[in-house]
C-alpha cells in the first residue's frame, strides 16, 4: 500500500514537473496514454474475469492432488501445463507455492508451476500478440517454457 502510494505520488509530481515545462507536449502525453489505455481495458476486465474463475476453480487441494511429490515427471508436465494457462496474480503466487508444499505437493513441481504462472501467459497472448506482434509473443512464452523447466530440474537435482 505505502509503495503504491509512494509511486503514484512520484508520478504525480512528474507529472507537474512536466506540465510546467510544457503544457502541451503533457497534455498531448496524457491523451495518447488515455487513449492506449481505453483500448487495452476490454482485454484487461476479460483477463480479470478470467482470474477470478482460475481462482474459484484451481484451489490448492485440487492443484497439490495433480502435482503431488510422487508425481515426478508428470507432475512437472501437469503444472507447466496449468501454470502456463491459469492467470494468477504475483502477489498470490509465493502464498499459493507454500500452501501447496505444506499440502504435500513437490518442490520441482511447485517450482514449475510458480514460474510459468508469473512468466507465461497463455490467456494473456491475444492482447500480448496485439501490444508486440505474434513472433515477439510466442517466443518469449517458449522461452518462458523453457527456463521455468530447466529451473524446476535445477531445483529437482539440487534440492531432492
Amino acid at each position: 500500500m505505502i509503495n503504491g502510494v509512494i509511486l503514484y505520488a512520484i508520478a504525480f509530481i512528474l507529472i507537474s514537473i512536466s506540465f510546467i515545462k510544457d503544457r502541451n507536449k503533457t497534455k498531448d502525453a496524457l491523451l495518447k496514454s488515455w487513449k492506449s489505455f481505453r483500448n487495452i481495458i476490454p482485454d484487461m476486465l476479460s483477463i480479470m474475469l478470467f482470474v477470478g474463475i482460475s481462482l474459484s476453480l484451481l484451489t490448492p487441494s485440487f492443484i497439490s492432488s495433480i502435482i503431488g511429490e510422487k508425481s515426478g515427471l508428470i507432475g512437472i508436465v501437469y503444472s507447466t501445463l496449468i501454470g502456463s494457462i491459469a492467470l494468477v496474480p504475483s502477489f498470490v503466487v509465493f502464498p499459493l507455492g507454500h500452501t501447496l508444499i505444506q499440502n504435500g505437493a513437490g518442490l520441482p513441481q511447485v517450482a514449475v508451476l510458480m514460474s510459468t504462472l508469473m512468466s507465461v501467459g497463455i490467456t494473456t497472448l491475444p492482447m500480448e500478440q496485439k501490444i508486440f506482434g505474434r513472433s515477439f509473443a510466442y517466443s518469449r512464452n517458449a522461452a518462458a517454457v523453457l527456463m521455468s523447466l530447466l529451473f524446476s530440474y535445477i531445483i529437482w537435482v539440487v534440492m531432492v
